[in-house]
């Protein structure tokens, strides 16, 4: 792990700390802006936080962050029917250009990991899902 004052940097007034959590945000938002991104990856935590309520921005976002520069880890699951270098590339350099924008930081690399493909619900399905709401929505109102 990096160090605290490590992650310093120093201005002519003083000096600005910008935390990894920070980072990982940014790099979160940019990467769930592409188009073709079904969703962030991320492990046990990351679901656990969504099961209380609490929406984690950086879930599936790992990030180093040094005096100068930033290293940061992307793992994202597809749309089913995407290119997925094109997802990839596009991710980069929508992470590159927020990171280094929003906190002065070089990106030295954005490593996209893709770890898994949504397929969309058949129509079958959503009907299904759609009789199921309607179902749940009948019980609420007798009570």
């Amino acid at each position: 792990m990096v160090e605290e004052a490590s992650r310093t940097l120093p201005t002519e007034l003083g000096v600005v700390k910008i935390a990894d959590e920070v980072v990982s945000i940014i790099a979160g938002l940019a990467a769930t802006e592409i188009e073709g991104v079904a969703s962030m990856s991320g492990g046990i935590g990351g679901g656990i936080a969504e099961v209380l309520g609490r929406r984690n921005f950086s879930k599936g976002v790992k990030v180093e962050v040094g005096t100068e520069d930033a290293k940061v880890e992307i793992f994202i699951v597809v749309e089913y029917g995407v290119r997925i270098p094109d997802v990839a590339w596009d991710i980069q350099e929508s992470v590159k250009n927020a990171v280094e924008n929003m906190t002065g930081l070089k990106v030295a690399y954005v490593n996209v990991h893709v770890q898994g493909v949504h397929f969309p619900k058949t129509e079958e399905e959503l009907e299904e899902s759609e009789e199921e709401a309607e179902v749940v929505e009948t019980e609420e109102t007798k009570e």
